[in-house]
């Protein structure tokens, strides 16, 4: 059964568009059209600001954590063409980089495993995904995908360090990244997507929602990468926004216009079930049965 463990006030001005905890889960990172970042401690059930981030010039969309291994580290994205990645130094939060090559908004970052080093992914509305690599004495070596989505990137998602295939592909010869597979299944804008964790199965899996009201749950059994499978999760009555993994793969949280928070299980015969939904803003935890599911 899931609950309710705390409700954070951010006073945040605007409306809030993105919130993470960090790796151990003490502390919360949201961000707003108010075009700020904010950090609680959120240990214990309480919520401590220490950190409020100024330095976009517009709606800030997402917020991510790197690995602990190389430090606090958060970056954040903005409809003002920014990326700026934040480090904590001595209790105080400052600009490590800012990242301007982009010619629109950037809808998205997401860090690679830590296996490749401190690597970002950042998704534009110009169609184009950048990746920043920290080389050491504060440079940071990028590279652009050009046209990686025609009219726009909303999302991007690392797979695991270790897969049987992946959608982008990076040769080692020249270091040029280029498209591996496409995935074609929904009927609007794809509005998140999310690699699952790998956990030892010798399969990848891939969650995609979209403006369409429809889940998709990829999967690919083959080492090359080269065959993936669609299935429908469900089909929901309002766009969904974003799609979430558990730290072991097996449960998607998913969030939409509807004002829910569901949960869905796969179980042992492959078959996806929503096994708990929260509702805005009343702290309300129910199970769904299965007429319910089905409705």
């Amino acid at each position: 059964m899931v609950s309710v463990i705390n409700t954070v006030d951010t006073s945040h001005e605007d409306m809030i568009h993105d919130a993470q905890m960090d790796y151990y889960g003490t502390r919360l990172a949201t961000c707003s059209s108010d075009r700020t970042v904010k950090m609680f401690d959120v240990r214990n059930g309480g919520q401590i600001l220490v950190a409020d981030l100024r330095g976009h010039e517009g709606p800030v969309w997402q917020v991510a954590w790197a690995h602990p291994m190389f430090g606090n580290i958060l970056a954040s994205c903005s409809y003002d063409r920014k990326v700026i990645i934040w480090k904590e130094d001595n209790g105080s939060w400052d600009k490590m980089h800012e990242y301007c090559g982009h010619e629109s908004s950037v809808n998205s970052v997401c860090w690679g495993p830590y296996d490749f080093g401190l690597i970002l992914a950042c998704g534009s509305s110009d169609g184009a995904i950048s990746i920043l690599t920290f080389t050491g004495d504060q440079q940071w070596d990028v590279k652009k995908i050009s046209n990686a989505h025609t009219i726009g990137c909303n999302a991007v998602s690392w797979a695991p360090a270790v897969v049987p295939g992946s959608l982008i592909d990076q040769p080692e010869e020249d270091g040029q990244w280029k498209e591996d597979q496409k995935l074609e299944a929904h009927s609007d804008w794809v509005r998140d997507v999310g690699w699952a964790p790998s956990i030892g199965l010798p399969t990848s899996t891939i969650a995609s929602c979209s403006q369409d009201g429809r889940v998709f749950i990829w999967t690919c059994d083959d080492p090359a990468g080269n065959t993936w499978t669609a299935k429908l999760l469900h089909k929901f009555n309002d766009v969904v926004w974003h799609v979430s993994w558990s730290i072991t793969g097996n449960i998607l949280a998913v969030s939409g216009g509807d004002n829910k928070v569901t949960l869905w299980k796969e179980s042992m015969d492959g078959q996806w079930a929503c096994i708990s939904d929260v509702s805005k803003g009343q702290g309300a935890v129910s199970t769904i049965t299965d007429t319910q599911q089905s409705e």
